[in-house]
């Protein structure tokens, strides 16, 4: 019965009493209100109360694009086609190599042991070809697009000079892709009467000998 009294007490006094006469703090009316009132000068918010921030200006970044380095390519140097000048008619496929800065092919004195030499082997000019180191430079490539030997011959010309992937002794036959080759020294040092130069025109011919009879 008590219990029923008070909750019939407590709804008499809620009946009883005017919204007028409700009271609410201040910050409660300041944060209801804050978009209608108007703040009188020297106005500060009371502690709780939280003032509505302004958005910060949205900040969009922007790239500027760099240009990409620019790269150099390197142009291919030019293939040299221009075919050698020869001496003879290549007939056999016999390229004879030799270096001889002051003549266009072989001055006439070793051109003429040269003659006698392969005219000894069953051959002449008409079957070899001569091209001078020192007029045009010979690279293996080259000179076997351009005369197809089957034998080369280097008289004063290392095989390393002319770009041969091999290196072999003089006065030693080297077959090798299809070509044989031999390195002697210069014909200037094999035509002439000395020791020496008998000596080594005896192991030229021995050579010969061995490649051509």
């Amino acid at each position: 019965m008590r219990l029923f009294s008070d909750i019939c007490l407590i709804k008499n006094t809620l009946q009883s009493m005017s919204l007028s006469n409700i009271k609410l703090p201040g910050f409660v009316i300041a944060d209801l209100y804050r978009n209608s009132l108007i703040q009188p000068e020297g106005y500060v918010p009371q502690q709780g109360a939280q003032e509505l921030a302004e958005p910060e200006p949205v900040r969009v970044a922007t790239h500027t694009p760099q240009p990409e380095p620019v790269i150099e390519k390197a142009m291919p140097k030019p293939v040299d086609t221009t075919p050698y000048k020869i001496l003879g008619n290549n007939k056999k496929q016999i390229t004879v190599v030799v270096n001889c800065p002051q003549d266009v092919f072989v001055p006439e004195g070793d051109l003429q042991f040269l003659t006698k030499m392969l005219d000894a082997c069953k051959l002449n000019m008409a079957d070899v070809a001569i091209v001078n180191h020192a007029t045009a430079a010979v690279t293996i490539e080259k000179v076997k697009a351009q005369l197809q030997p089957k034998f080369l011959l280097l008289f004063g010309v290392e095989p390393d000079v002319i770009h041969l992937p091999i290196n072999f002794p003089s006065f030693k036959e080297q077959p090798y892709a299809d070509t044989t080759y031999l390195f002697t020294p210069a014909l200037s040092q094999l035509n002439g009467d000395t020791d020496v130069a008998k000596g080594l025109k005896k192991k030229l011919w021995e050579c010969l000998k061995r490649m051509f009879l």
